[in-house]
């Protein structure tokens, strides 16, 4: 069966609500984990009791440009996501255990762009929706002049999709990132743009 050609783009302000529309298929995140201030316990607490906050923010922040990343289109119907934010603007991921204080990423963050969030419609995964959204990003981050985009998929064997919320390892590795830190199953991948 042909699938109609995918066409992937920047994420615009116009493009809020049809991102909206889907997390809505997908849970109740809307992609603010790493904005949440409160722990673990908190997050799963806002996400079942109170998720029309989660969107709330979520659509400010994409209507007023804070929200980075790249959009799947096919038939003008959003298929696909991924967030692109700076290294800076996620210090919760750098900040967790697993990877604070690794010598791989300290320095200099000016320049570094992060994979926060990569999001497949059910219905149209296993397509290479996915590799056309690292492709964009990398696409996107050479368009802005960034040094580096890093990467923090879950590994190890075989994963529901469901729980690839950063995406696959091999996915990285077949679009030409380096394992800069090889911590099972959590690695860090880095793709040099310029030195």
């Amino acid at each position: 069966m042909t699938h109609p050609p995918l066409s992937v783009r920047p994420l615009a302000p116009e493009h809020a609500s049809a991102l909206a529309a889907l997390f809505e298929d997908a849970g109740s995140c809307y992609c603010r984990w790493w904005h949440f201030e409160g722990d673990r316990h908190a997050w799963l607490g806002q996400c079942a009791s109170s998720p029309e906050g989660n969107r709330a923010a979520m659509l400010e922040a994409v209507e007023t440009g804070a929200e980075r990343g790249v959009t799947a289109w096919r038939d003008e119907h959003l298929v696909g996501w991924l967030k692109l934010s700076p290294a800076s603007a996620l210090p919760k991921l750098y900040e967790q255990r697993l990877y604070r204080g690794l010598h791989c990423l300290a320095g200099d963050r000016t320049g570094v762009l992060c994979i926060g969030c990569l999001l497949v419609r059910a219905t149209e995964r296993r397509r290479g929706i996915a590799r056309a959204l690292v492709d964009g990003a990398l696409a996107l981050a050479r368009r802005e002049g960034a040094r580096a985009v890093e990467a923090f998929p879950k590994g190890g064997g075989e994963q529901p999709d469901e729980l690839l919320w950063t995406g696959a390892t091999q996915l990285y590795l077949e679009a030409g990132f380096q394992l800069i830190h090889d911590f099972p199953p959590y690695p860090v991948l880095r793709y040099e743009l310029r030195p």
